[in-house]
């Protein structure tokens, strides 16, 4: 047995236990807290297998659920970005870029490159896995906002132009799924608060 993999393998573990600890800006279905980076991430991952006859295109299941696992590991170091926070946008890729050379980089080499690569992959929709992932991840926070009656959205003033401009991309993942969103889950909260004015 080779100790020095197993040990880096160990590592990687608990350091991404840390993404537990990270805080989005997604509240949970009973609107009691907001939800963890780590809660969203298995969220996301079991709805892919509920969900992934609605996929545009084949996909493998096993490679996007792995996606929708590790894809936001890297805020263990560059935080959570709320998804309608302009600056905070500009240089997200950026810090999460670094993140994930850091934090994969505890894994052996094998292992680094395939989540690099998986990573970047998500965060390019260079693949049908990737573009269905990307739905979900912005299914997963656009159904829980409706479940508690688009209280983030009001909270933050968000308009309809920002829902669509973050939301209608999920559409290259799956049509199905982005208009049931549009149907079920935005235009249901789109008042005054979300009015473009």
């Amino acid at each position: 047995m080779n100790d020095t993999r197993l040990n880096s393998q160990i590592d990687f573990a608990r350091e991404i236990d840390k993404e537990k600890r990270i805080e989005r800006r997604t509240l949970i279905s009973d609107a009691s807290r907001f939800e963890n980076d780590a809660e969203h991430a298995w969220h996301a991952a079991l709805m892919a297998i509920l969900l992934h006859e609605y996929a545009n295109e084949p996909i493998d299941l096993l490679k996007t659920v792995t996606m929708l696992l590790i894809h936001d590991i890297v805020e263990v170091d560059a935080g959570d970005t709320y998804a309608y926070d302009e600056k905070g946008q500009e240089d997200h890729f950026e810090r999460e870029q670094k993140a994930a050379q850091r934090i994969f980089g505890l894994l052996p080499e094998d292992q680094k490159e395939y989540f690099i690569a998986l990573w970047k992959e998500f965060e390019e929709r260079t693949s049908p896995e990737a573009r269905f992932a990307r739905c979900l991840d912005n299914f997963q926070p656009t159904m829980l906002n409706d479940t508690t009656g688009g209280q983030m959205w009001k909270r933050n003033a968000i308009k309809l132009s920002q829902v669509l401009k973050r939301n209608e991309p999920s559409a290259q993942g799956s049509r199905v799924l982005w208009n049931y969103s549009l149907e079920n889950f935005i235009m249901p909260h789109v008042g005054k608060e979300l009015q473009d004015k």
